[in-house]
């Protein structure tokens, strides 16, 4: 008789709500009653409200429970929730509930069902596929498939990834190298870090193709410091991959040669910059570079570099599989593919959904999040990170595409969408965004380091009722002089969640909605 496969997540945030203890409670209780079960720690499947999430393999498919404390182990034994699958906290088959049946999982698609560091489990669904395809076409064609599936950067900026990728291609040098950014610093945004716990080899798989790609044979994968599971998940897959004969001197015994190393930020946000990141890989002070020379050309120690998002890099693997029509049949206009949306906040229902661009923020909100947490109406939602501009309610028929947010004045970023009720007081949350700004900043530019302290103090002088007319007229100056002068990102959108806030959100500067009406 073989014993029942029972799936516990182990990546941070399960953890930090109890995952460990229901996975040892479940073991001595079954132990009690000589019940044979085996415990599979996977990743998470997204839906952090059911968090613990516990699955019971079934002939039917996986069923879940959730969320389970310790407390409720007993009783879930009791009932036989191994055999009968049902308990007041069960969801029924897990791949058919709502949040996750009309999903369109690409990226994520293992994330939550795999074993993470089970290399068998990952070529059961499908892994490698794309990197093998991959060793049997030419660097060229390789290039010439991600350009044309459309794939852009899904850091924020939203550069073509192919172009990015021939550009080191064709550029001669004695060395190239392939970075993975994962300084993932944006409030609510965690799609990077759930990835990399929850699959981490399609990172690998993502960077080997890179790596092929270019003629690169060393990467690094810079993980910001506060994801301890992340590191630990990566470095372990790395090992494995090496002993695999994945990584090395022979990629899969071909003629290619690559490694990888994972390299531990010191938890500076600008650091996810990527000219910022080269500088700390270089062992030096995380500040900006200057463009040109772009890394394309002049990256890591002076080489040819190529700096991806975590997502994008895990987007190689099938286009590679699938082809560049199956990849770009999802999506609208310029963006193609699938975005991993990271809903978090103020929220009823937080956590990952994968979808095709071209959603609207309403069916996301009214589909997906369900609302706030506080059952307070929502008064703003944030898109794109800290330095992403606030929708007001009017608004949200929005599509979530880069074009589109962009029209709108807002931009996609990273993909985290940010709840907030009506509670909340916009002109504080403008305050945040420059003093987000000021303690964050690498201080290399003026209009970075000085614009965001007097940012600061300026909408103090607003919100306290002192010469109003001047200080907003002074202010919007400021966030223009930020816009077109800092050096990177950094600076140059730190006026966005400002100027939107001010647009949308006037009385609560205390303004009249006419005369806070600047364009974002």
């Amino acid at each position: 008789m073989t014993s029942i496969k029972v799936f516990i997540p182990q990546d941070s945030a399960s953890k930090s709500v109890g995952a460990d203890q229901v996975a040892i409670e479940i073991l001595k209780v079954a132990a009690a009653k000589n019940l044979d079960i085996e415990i599979i720690r996977n990743g998470s499947r997204g839906m952090l409200w059911l968090e613990p999430l516990v699955e019971v393999e079934t002939k039917n498919g996986r069923v879940g429970f959730g969320p389970v404390s310790v407390s409720d182990v007993q009783s879930l034994i009791d009932q036989d929730f191994l055999n009968q699958q049902t308990h007041p906290l069960g969801i029924g088959l897990v791949d058919e509930y709502p949040w996750l049946k009309d999903q369109q999982r690409l990226t994520f698609k293992r994330v939550g069902v795999i074993d993470p560091l089970n290399i068998d489990d990952y070529q059961k669904f499908d892994g490698l596929l794309g990197l093998k395809k991959a060793l049997k076409l030419t660097p060229e064609e390789i290039t010439k498939l991600v350009t044309e599936s459309g794939l852009r950067g899904r850091g924020g900026a939203g550069f073509p990834a192919g172009i990015k990728w021939n550009t080191v291609r064709v550029t001669a040098a004695d060395q190239k190298y392939i970075c993975a950014n994962a300084d993932e610093g944006d409030s609510g945004t965690f799609a990077d870090r759930m990835l990399m716990e929850g699959d981490p080899f399609t990172l690998i798989e993502g960077m080997t193709i890179a790596a092929i790609a270019v003629g690169a044979t060393q990467g690094f994968i810079y993980i910001r410091s506060e994801y301890p599971d992340a590191i630990d998940k990566m470095q372990t897959a790395i090992k494995i991959a090496r002993e695999f004969g994945w990584l090395g001197e022979s990629v899969l015994s071909s003629s290619y040669q690559f490694d990888l190393e994972v390299v531990v930020g010191a938890g500076s946000y600008v650091c996810g910059e990527e000219t910022a990141m080269l500088e700390s890989l270089e062992g030096k002070r995380g500040m900006v570079r200057a463009k040109p020379p772009l890394p394309a050309v002049n990256g890591l120690f002076g080489k040819p570099t190529v700096i991806n998002n975590v997502l994008t890099l895990a987007s190689a693997p099938i286009i590679l599989n699938k082809g560049a029509e199956f990849y770009k049949s999802y999506g609208i206009g310029r963006s193609l593919g699938t975005q991993v949306f990271q809903i978090a906040g103020n929220v009823k229902q937080g956590g990952i959904v994968e979808l095709a661009f071209g959603i609207t923020l309403e069916e996301l909100l009214n589909k997906y999040a369900l609302g706030t947490h506080s059952a307070r109406p929502i008064k703003a939602v944030q898109i794109g990170g800290p330095l992403g501009a606030y929708f007001p309610n009017e608004l949200f028929d929005v599509q979530l595409d880069y074009e589109s947010l962009l029209q709108k004045g807002g931009m996609l970023g990273h993909g985290g969408i940010v709840l907030f009720d009506d509670s909340v007081d916009m002109g504080q949350q403008a305050r945040f965004a420059m003093e987000f700004c000021a303690v964050e900043s690498c201080g290399k530019c003026t209009p970075c380091r000085i614009g965001s302290t007097r940012g600061v103090e300026v909408i103090d002088k607003i919100l306290n009722n002192e010469n109003k007319k001047e200080n907003l007229s002074l202010l919007i100056d400021l966030c223009e002089t930020m816009t077109d002068g800092s050096l990177c990102a950094m600076g140059g959108l730190t006026p966005l969640p400002v100027r939107s806030a001010l647009k949308h959100f006037a009385d609560d500067f205390g303004l009249e909605k006419e005369m806070a009406n600047v364009t974002t």
